[in-house]
């Protein structure tokens, strides 16, 4: 008898990751982009922004603040849990937890 894998749910990749030109992104992609065109191995981190759940633009914050983080040694925005909780104070929401 053969037995079938139940299949998972495909989810679409996210669009920083395959689109050729950051022209057609919207803006937190296209900030996503720009880093990831500059550090891939910054992944995990912009990931982890990216499905926070915040809104468009407490997203943008947490991103230019990683962004901006990445140039200064020491600043605690370089993790992404800091910018994503110091982006939803600033824009008065709940980021969704994360499991690990």
């Amino acid at each position: 008898m053969v037995t079938r894998k139940p299949s998972r749910s495909k989810q679409a990749p996210n669009p920083y990751l395959t689109t050729s030109t950051p022209d057609e992104l919207e803006p937190p992609n296209r900030i996503a982009y720009e880093i990831m065109s500059e550090r891939r191995d910054l992944l995990p981190s912009v990931e982890r922004i990216m499905n926070a759940g915040l809104s468009a633009p407490a997203t943008i914050d947490a991103l230019t603040m990683f962004r901006t983080s990445l140039q200064a040694p020491g600043d605690p925005n370089r993790d992404p849990s800091v910018a994503i909780a110091r982006a939803a104070a600033d824009h008065s929401e709940a980021p969704v937890p994360v499991e690990t």
